[in-house]
């Protein structure tokens, strides 16, 4: 991984968790938590792909495991948020853009089912019952709906950043490769605009010097 792959995911998971534990689990609602740190592990997972997905699903939850007032064994959402990250990285696009809003909503629906699921699962291993009392029907429902009403303030952003900090020239032409995803703005109904403005400004303005160049020299330029 980029030295400002992990220094962003890093950051925003800190964040994520920091507002997750001081802010959204205080809120009393019914049922589940709002799962921010949920959220960014699936954006991040939607732009960087599987390995960097599970790398960070497992960091994240591993985070979250140790984080006040965690009431449950250590490592148990980390390995939740492994297999969720790395599950949704593989749906990420060959051209690492989306159409629509569709695909990350969707993404977000499995992974907060799918999350669910699986905490509950390894919790009835480890002789974990809490599950049961509150109701798993529950669970499920008010888990979805949170984090789809979340989602579509938290998902774009990251995804944004992330492939901002993908495109970095400094990050550019020090990584071995290359960014790992095309350039572009996810679309998901909050005003974010898909397109490189920034790239297309300096295309353009290469062009222009070019062209002015080649008038300059007498040469024709198609």
């Amino acid at each position: 991984m980029k030295f400002n792959r992990i220094l962003l995911s890093a950051t925003l998971i800190v964040v994520a968790l920091v507002v997750q534990v001081t802010v959204l689990a205080r809120l009393q609602l019914p049922g589940a938590v709002p799962d921010l740190v949920l959220l960014t592990v699936v954006a991040l997972a939607l732009v960087h792909g599987p390995v960097t997905g599970s790398l960070v699903g497992f960091s994240a939850g591993l985070l979250a495991d140790l984080a006040p007032p965690a009431d449950h064994a250590a490592g148990r959402y980390a390995l939740v948020l492994c297999v969720v990250g790395y599950l949704v990285g593989l749906v990420r696009p060959e051209n690492g853009r989306f159409t629509s809003a569709f695909g990350p909503m969707a993404a977000v629906v499995a992974a907060a089912v799918g999350s669910t699921l699986l905490y509950a699962g390894v919790g009835a291993l480890v002789g974990d019952t809490a599950a049961r009392h509150v109701g798993l029907g529950s669970l499920l429902f008010t888990a979805v709906v949170y984090d789809l009403l979340l989602a579509p303030f938290t998902v774009p952003l990251v995804m944004a950043l992330a492939r901002r900090a993908e495109n970095d020239p400094v990050a550019d032409a020090t990584g071995a490769g290359g960014a790992d995803v095309s350039s572009g703005w996810l679309s998901s109904g909050t005003g974010l605009r898909i397109g490189t403005q920034r790239g297309g400004l300096r295309v353009k303005a290469a062009r222009t010097r070019a062209t002015r160049a080649g008038r300059i020299k007498g040469v024709k330029r198609l």
